[in-house]
């Protein structure tokens, strides 16, 4: 199976459970996880409204809604009007993660102007959606969008992080650009007084790292990136608790898990480099099964297996030598 072939929507359908009830998972203070609604959606809601990271696929908008719902009612102080969905931030360009952008952002409203992209005048109708400037180039290529308009990221930035001009529902909220990582768009989203980090794809639980090679991801950025989440995580106790981890998909994590997943990654790069440097086919290295000590662990599902993670990580090592 060529990777080209596995690209995005398969990859986001596979990934999907949308025969799931949407679950509200508490994760700290206002911080909460939206499940089953194909990535993972982080939640903050409070008195300044509602910011997601992500919005899901498409297909789940209805009860993600409900869910946003249910958490405004619960926050509301003495029955008083609940405040608005103000900011979908997207972590990178699939559909099981942005799926949801166009009726969630239509059911929000911006307050602030900023630099939002449009007439000004419009800022008011809809949230606002925001990525690294790659999302929105790969998701317009040549400038013709191939998701529906009001599905774009309507404020990007193109430096390495941005954060909210203000404290939002009482922290401040910080968005980096992992370069190179599951794609070449990739942000995680780090809610400092919470400290609780949303990671989008580049950390999961349920499967071994994606690589989407077509999109510009690489497998020394995901480990990159998996670096720098922890350097931005505290533990409590010998890597247990303190900072928790939402990864893109699967359970709420803190250090140790994200450190295991990172040693994984950096074990299996370091044993497929030293295959490369004995000049062995890419069937050679798959046979050689690089990954064979975490196969009980993430082989586990058809739409990312072992073979397709070392194929990747292969040709990510490799500049594409078959």
């Amino acid at each position: 199976m060529k990777f080209a072939i596995f690209l995005v929507a398969a990859a986001a359908a596979a990934f999907a459970q949308p025969s799931q009830k949407v679950e509200i998972v508490p994760v700290r203070g206002h911080i909460f996880l939206l499940a089953n609604a194909g990535g993972n959606i982080t939640v903050s809601v409070g008195p300044d409204g509602v910011l997601l990271v992500d919005a899901g696929l498409a297909e789940m908008t209805d009860q993600v809604l409900a869910a946003i719902r249910e958490l405004q009612r619960r926050v509301s102080v003495n029955g008083a009007p609940a405040k608005p969905i103000r900011y979908i931030i997207n972590t990178h360009l699939h559909p099981d993660h942005i799926g949801g952008n166009e009726k969630i952002g239509e059911a929000g409203k911006t307050i602030t102007g900023g630099n939002v992209v449009g007439d000004i005048g419009d800022a008011g109708e809809g949230a606002t959606i925001i990525s690294h400037e790659k999302v929105l180039d790969r998701l317009s290529p040549n400038g013709k969008p191939t998701v529906s308009f009001k599905a774009l990221p309507t404020l990007t930035f193109l430096s390495d992080q941005m954060k909210l001009s203000q404290f939002f529902n009482g922290e401040g909220v910080q968005i980096f650009h992992e370069k190179a990582a599951h794609t070449d768009g990739d942000s995680i989203v780090f809610f400092r007084g919470s400290d609780v980090i949303a990671t989008g794809d580049i950390f999961l639980t349920t499967s071994y790292p994606i690589i989407d090679l077509a999109n510009g991801g690489s497998l020394q950025g995901v480990i990159d990136a998996l670096n720098h989440i922890l350097d931005l995580s505290v533990a409590e106790f010998r890597t247990e608790g303190g900072t928790l981890v939402i990864p893109g998909h699967g359970r709420i994590c803190d250090t140790a898990d994200v450190a295991y997943y990172r040693d994984m990654a950096t074990i299996v790069r370091d044993r497929i480099r030293a295959m490369l440097k004995k000049d062995m086919t890419l069937a050679q290295v798959k046979a050689a099964k690089p990954t064979a000590d975490w196969d009980p662990r993430y082989d586990k599902n058809s739409y990312w297996t072992p073979d397709m993670f070392v194929e990747a990580a292969y040709k990510s090592l490799a500049g594409g030598k078959q």
